[in-house]
């Protein structure tokens, strides 16, 4: 990295982060086991990966700062694999667990990196955010729900912002780190809570803002013509996918379906033909049914992510199958003006940019937006961005 100010970056990986989304359980805390059971894959290395293999090409094909990370699964195995030279600071037991997190990074504050990058969801944050004192962190998103602000949009922006931050290009902020009840928004119930402030490195277009949730009465109104229009066009005998949120659950609300607020639905004929589905409950669907499917969906407020944050139970796989013309869009206009564009993070790049595009956003009766649809990992900021945004940020 010509010209780099700082000289030492903590990396660690969180192995299990985001295995419980597929299987449709809402988070991976306490979960793992399950999650392993019912079928659910690794995904924080493959999105680790993408951010080391970004940074490396950013740094012409090294890495010419002191890596310091975790043994094992928590990232020892692929900075081997990657070429990277780095030290080893701690050894977890055979199952990792947040104590080693917390373990790791308090070893990276006390031999002073200027940055952790760590790969996870939100009990990662914590954990980071936890151990690491005044340290910047920032988060590779590998997550089931990432509301804090301290992740990158997608693995490649992380290294983006690493890479500048570590040049001395970027100024870091202060972000809240949150996290839900898993417990609770298993049942259906989600209660976000402040577990206190990190600092991270910021560009406005690759950092992801703290998940907003609006309620009015204005957006009431606009939730319940588009929930009257979904009735008349869904009456049509096509199998549809309702992902999650407030906007399609009172779409079944006025179809009479009872719908899982922060699950995976599938509606025909005004009926509930799958509730809280999972990855392989929709693909074994797909196989058996001879049909149209659509799937609906409506992005997270404030973060503008339509797909990849909270129903990973739709998968590149299940949308592969489908076909991304029978996505439907759905937004209050109120959460569609505060979003500058609309995001897609599957972790398959190719059907991220097959989604890609100008697309219709349903806003109400029979009214649609147009809003551009990209891939996260082809969002990158621009210097003016920094130059502007930055002021008034803690260096």
């Amino acid at each position: 990295m010509p010209g780099c100010l700082r000289s030492r970056l903590g990396f660690l990986i969180n192995p299990i982060a985001g295995m419980g989304g597929a299987v449709g359980l809402k988070g991976t805390d306490g979960v793992a086991a399950l999650a392993e059971r019912l079928g659910a894959a690794p995904v924080s290395r493959e999105r680790a990966e993408r951010a080391v293999r970004r940074l490396l090409e950013l740094s012409g094909g090294s890495i010419p700062v002191h890596v310091l990370t975790a043994a094992g699964s928590m990232g020892e195995s692929l900075l081997l694999e990657m070429g990277v030279e780095h030290s080893v600071v701690h050894t977890p037991g055979e199952m990792t667990t947040a104590e080693d997190t917390k373990r790791a990074c308090s070893i990276f504050a006390s031999d002073g990196v200027d940055l952790i990058l760590f790969c996870g969801g939100d009990g990662t944050a914590r954990d980071v955010a936890s151990a690491s004192g005044d340290l910047p962190i920032l988060g590779i998103p590998a997550g089931v729900k990432m509301h804090s602000g301290v992740f990158a949009v997608s693995p490649e922006a992380a290294a983006d912002l690493a890479y500048r931050y570590l040049r001395g290009e970027l100024r870091v902020r202060e972000t809240e780190i949150a996290d839900v009840d898993e417990e609770r928004y298993r049942n259906g119930e989600l209660v976000v809570r402040i577990y206190g402030a990190a600092r991270t490195p910021y560009l406005p277009a690759l950092v992801q803002q703290r998940k907003q949730i609006y309620a009015s009465s204005d957006e009431e109104h606009f939730k319940r013509e588009i929930a009257q229009f979904a009735r008349e066009f869904m009456s049509d005998g096509s199998y549809y996918i309702l992902g999650a949120g407030t906007t399609t659950a009172k779409i079944a609300e006025l179809i009479g379906c009872e719908k899982t607020l922060l699950g995976v639905d599938v509606i025909r004929n005004g009926r509930t033909v799958i509730k809280d589905a999972s990855e392989s409950d929709l693909l074994r669907l797909l196989d058996e049914i001879d049909g149209d499917v659509r799937i609906i969906v409506s992005p997270i407020g404030a973060q503008g992510f339509i797909l990849g944050r909270g129903s990973q139970q739709i998968s590149p796989r299940v949308l592969r199958i489908v076909g991304p013309e029978r996505l439907i869009l759905i937004a209050t206009p109120h959460k569609l003006r505060d979003l500058r564009y609309l995001l897609v993070d599957t972790g398959d790049v190719e059907i991220d940019r097959a989604l890609a595009g100008r697309r219709q956003v349903v806003t109400g009766y029979r009214i649609a937006q147009i809003k551009e649809v990209r891939a996260a990992s082809d969002v990158f900021g621009t210097g003016g961005e920094s130059e502007e945004n930055a002021r008034g940020f803690r260096s």
